[in-house]
């Protein structure tokens, strides 16, 4: 089964403007993505979706493996999609242009999960650290059943405590947006209609759930922030001067 990994590329960020783009110990934000997914080992190829001709030309300077898609895509998974239809593959992991510090070893567990069931996604899972982790929107919580198929993602804390007041996050899982996909439920998915739960929570993988796709969990012990804000940037920046550590 051929596996590929693909990153899209957006310019345009609200939160940090062009992060693809800006300087993480001498090379840019996506170069650094991208050498992280090479250490990969199951995979055959790695890609990169660029959305513009600045990051097109940005990445041709250290893969060719760069891809122009179109710029209107509603989602990172429909730019997934659109690389799919020209680089043929049975799995894809999408891996978010903004995380550096990806751990390579998340991609062949993915891939392993996917050939060894019959879900038609991989995702990840870690445990909750803190109660303000628990109760922030911005980080999504997962349920899974107890062969590790997820049973519901949230941006509420799942599941309900009714009978005692919360002391601690234990047992409670957070979810990290990195994906693995089957290439044929992949074109199917993106034809499907924006489903009611997808709408009310904003989690696109809820749509999968809702027409009765299985999703296939795998935990980690923890995993890296993304780059999403000028802090963000700051602390991964100082990460690399300390060769590794904060």
């Amino acid at each position: 089964m051929k596996a590929i990994i693909v990153i899209p590329a957006r310019l345009k960020s609200s939160r940090l403007p062009d992060k693809v783009l800006l300087d993480l110990g001498g090379k840019p934000v996506i170069q650094r993505v991208y050498e992280a997914c090479m250490q990969a080992k199951l995979h055959q190829e790695v890609w990169i979706a660029a959305d513009s001709e600045v990051v097109f030309n940005l990445c041709k300077q250290f893969t060719p493996n760069v891809l122009m898609t179109r710029e209107e895509h509603p989602s990172g998974t429909d730019r997934i999609a659109e690389v799919v239809g020209k680089i043929p593959c049975d799995i894809v992991i999408n891996v978010q242009g903004d995380e550096p510090f990806f751990d390579a070893d998340i991609i062949d567990r993915l891939i392993t999960a996917l050939r060894e069931s019959d879900a038609a996604m991989a995702s990840v899972c870690a445990p909750v650290e803190t109660l303000d982790e628990l109760h922030n929107p911005n980080l999504v919580k997962v349920v899974t059943d107890v062969n590790g198929y997820a049973l519901y993602f949230s941006r509420f804390r799942i599941p309900y405590s009714r009978d005692k007041i919360l002391e601690s996050p234990t047992g409670y899982k957070k979810h990290m947006g990195v994906y693995a996909y089957r290439a044929e439920f992949l074109s199917k998915f993106i034809q499907l209609p924006v489903s009611f739960l997808e709408g009310s929570e904003k989690l696109e993988q809820l749509r999968a759930l809702e027409n009765g796709y299985k999703i296939k969990m795998i935990e980690v012990a923890g995993f890296e922030k993304g780059i999403d804000t000028p802090e963000d940037l700051e602390l991964a920046r100082k990460k690399i001067e300390n060769n590794g550590t904060i």
